[in-house]
């Protein structure tokens, strides 16, 4: 092969390299040692659950049933003095927000429910970049516990700490069982959603910027 051509793909090699390797990277490195699990991770005031879909009879599904059951233990743990939910709406039309207070202020056999006035709705995070841009430009957060699946938490994290919010996760796997080759999937398809995250960031991407601005500091207030 004549060298021009070996140059060249050469070259493109690395340029491929360094656009797969990227993005992945940043997301690993601004997320390390920031996730924990209830008994490690430090107190904040404002936790954040990110949606994760609904039934048609308006239920959280168990990814998002589990990541509420994780909010409602920070909450009564002193260790988050309230809750933003986060998400759109199902393809039945049901608010997903709305979905997910209800089911914080449900009493369970292992967890108080949570006051309505400790709840936050936030009805533009429609994916995780909107849920932190929004945490922060919209409703002022500027430190946050994020709750979601463990395979989630590196992006979720990177995102916040990207749109201004200084963030430390904690992570479910209890839903890992359901579906092994599924929870496998979702670990992969983060690696592709990385590039996303970059690609928000990179452009400044602005979501809808509608709510009430000054439903968190009214949430901490309240006693």
């Amino acid at each position: 092969m004549p060298k021009r051509p070996k140059r060249l793909f050469r070259n493109l090699f690395v340029i491929a390299l360094v656009a797969a390797v990227v993005p992945a990277g940043l997301v690993f490195g601004l997320s390390v040692g920031r996730y924990h699990d209830l008994d490690t991770v430090p107190d904040k005031d404002v936790a954040i659950v990110f949606g994760a879909g609904l039934y048609e009879n308006g239920t959280p599904m168990p990814y998002l049933s589990a990541r509420l059951d994780l909010a409602k233990e920070l909450f009564n743990n002193g260790q988050a003095k309230m809750v933003i939910v986060s998400g759109g709406y199902s393809d039945s039309g049901i608010a997903e927000p709305i979905a997910m207070r209800d089911y914080l202020m449900r009493d369970s056999a292992t967890s108080p429910a949570i006051p309505v006035d400790k709840i936050v709705l936030d009805y533009g995070g429609l994916d995780t970049y909107g849920s932190c841009y929004r945490a922060r430009h919209v409703f002022g957060v500027k430190e946050a516990i994020l709750v979601t699946q463990t395979y989630h938490l590196p992006r979720a994290i990177a995102t916040c700490q990207l749109t201004g919010v200084i963030a430390v996760g904690v992570g479910d796997e209890s839903v890992a069982s359901i579906n092994q080759p599924m929870w496998v999937f979702n670990y992969l398809r983060e690696w592709a959603a990385s590039y996303k995250a970059v690609y928000d960031i990179a452009v400044n991407r602005q979501p809808a910027m509608d709510g009430d601005k000054d439903a968190v500091t009214r949430a901490l207030e309240e006693r």
